[in-house]
């Protein structure tokens, strides 16, 4: 014949191929395997989440240089909108990395769409109450806030983002739809678009046409509506349309399979959000330097982030496909890869903070009292990389599992039964300042990697298997 057996033997063929002969039993897969895999979904995911974390930034890098209070308005802003809106529906959303992904691993792929949809009405439900917490913003957070005139601020800044909520949610679900279909590279495409023009639109809207504070949270909402869009856009004429089976009631009906993944979801993503809020708002009590160099350690360690938290999500989705495709030994291999990959990239991000913690404060100020209070706590936050690594990567293989309620109860246990006591008590009762506060998180995080690691090490496989075959009959009810 003209061409090889199954085509031209292009890359993606080979891997399809590959693919299929690993889902019919005729070949098994290996470490080496996983490992490509792996890297080959991390690689889009981790530009992905850097890019989206930028939208973030943007605003208050943007703000900052209106003046003091504006700066300090944004940060508090943002910081509120995570709490009670971002971090609600990313975490109620990381039930379709299960869902989605498990389904799709069957072959059932319009149960895909379907889960879709039944997650975007559920998250605009959720959008009500959130709506209402930021409308009230300026009485709320001037409750909290000493400061009127910041208060206020941010305040109107919350209300401002009601209006991008509901696409903010949507892109949420919107992600995990086309993740699981293994289009990592479909939300890249998307942020490569949006994140420049959000730039241009802050720049634009704060400076040219001197709509002054008011004009960021206005650009922020644009892209929030604009990123579903450009999503959708790209499932329609790229890819990814196979797994919509268009408009259907079944979405109204059968949530509870959905929320009691989604809440342990939330829980997981919320526990570890708040605490570190928290230990912001308590570096406020001990100094102005103690609170800005929280500031820049916090965003380091959000940075950092960048690079687990992508193989977490590229793992969850690999094992779920796996497991919703009844390969309960590869899913095995996988999830044995990605933990050495979570060590390797903990490590990597441990030894980068130590041996530049004497130049990376000077990325983030001038001032010579956050410069040097930041290198000397660095070396904690440098050990604190390691468990954060292991831990987001054991979250995503027990989203892949289906066993989130096992994340939920750890996480809530680790930060506020183990965590916060010891960060009030070293912090302020031995007065270890800073090292006090970061050294329940560092602990926590540890409790989470080791007992989290101890259930998936003795977690049945096969269950697993037979709780997804439940699972997607259920989603199809």
């Amino acid at each position: 014949p003209a061409e090889p057996y199954g085509g031209i033997d292009t890359p993606e063929n080979i891997d399809k191929r590959w693919e299929e002969a690993v889902a019919s039993g005729k070949i098994k897969t290996t470490w080496q395997r996983e490992a490509v895999v792996l890297a080959r979904y991390s690689r889009s995911l981790i530009l992905t989440f850097l890019l989206q974390y930028s939208l973030t930034v943007t605003s208050v890098f943007t703000v900052g240089h209106i003046g003091k209070l504006e700066l300090g308005a944004v940060s508090l802003a943002s910081m509120s909108a995570n709490i009670t809106g971002y971090a609600v529906y990313q975490g109620l959303a990381t039930s379709l990395d299960t869902l989605c992904a498990q389904a799709y691993g069957s072959g059932n792929r319009t149960l895909v769409g379907l889960q879709l949809q039944r997650m975007v009405y559920f998250l605009w439900v959720i959008t009500i109450p959130i709506a209402l917490i930021w409308t009230s913003g300026p009485r709320i957070i001037g409750a909290i806030v000493p400061d009127p005139a910041t208060a206020n601020l941010a305040g109107r800044y919350l209300q401002v983002l009601i209006c991008g909520a509901p696409g903010y949610a949507a892109f949420e679900a919107g992600k995990r739809f086309v993740q699981a279909q293994g289009r990592f590279s479909a939300t890249l495409i998307v942020l490569l678009v949006c994140a420049p023009l959000n730039v241009f639109l802050h720049w634009l809207f704060v400076w040219k046409l001197q709509w002054g504070f008011i004009g960021a949270p206005i650009a922020v909402v644009t892209i929030e509506n604009l990123m579903p869009l450009c999503l959708f856009l790209y499932v329609r004429f790229v890819g990814g349309s196979e797994c919509w089976g268009g408009f259907t009631r079944l979405a109204f009906k059968n949530w509870m399979p959905m929320i009691k993944l989604a809440l342990p979801g939330l829980v997981m993503v919320l526990a570890e959000y708040l605490a570190f809020e928290i230990l912001t708002l308590s570096a406020s009590w001990i100094s102005p330097t103690h609170l800005a160099t929280q500031s820049v350690l916090s965003t380091i360690s959000s940075i950092t982030y960048q690079i687990p938290f992508p193989i977490s999500i590229a793992a969850s989705t690999r094992i779920a496909n796996l497991i919703g495709a009844t390969l309960s030994d590869a899913a095995k291999v996988n999830a044995k890869v990605s933990l050495y990959a979570a060590l390797i990239v903990g490590i990597f991000n441990m030894v980068l903070l130590s041996s530049t913690r004497e130049y990376i404060p000077r990325l983030f100020t001038n001032d010579a009292d956050v410069i040097a209070l930041t290198a000397k706590t660095l070396p904690l936050n440098a050990a604190f990389q390691l468990f954060d690594s292991i831990a987001a990567l054991c979250n995503g293989i027990l989203r892949g599992l289906g066993r989130q309620e096992i994340g939920g109860y750890v996480n809530l246990f680790a930060y506020y039964v183990i965590a916060m006591p010891i960060s009030f008590g070293t912090g302020f009762g031995l007065h270890w300042d800073l090292y006090g506060l970061w050294a329940g998180p560092a602990i926590a995080l540890g409790i989470v990697a080791a007992v989290e690691g101890w259930f998936i090490y003795t977690t049945s496989w096969e269950k697993a298997v037979e709780e997804a075959q439940e699972r997607n009959s259920q989603g199809n009810a």
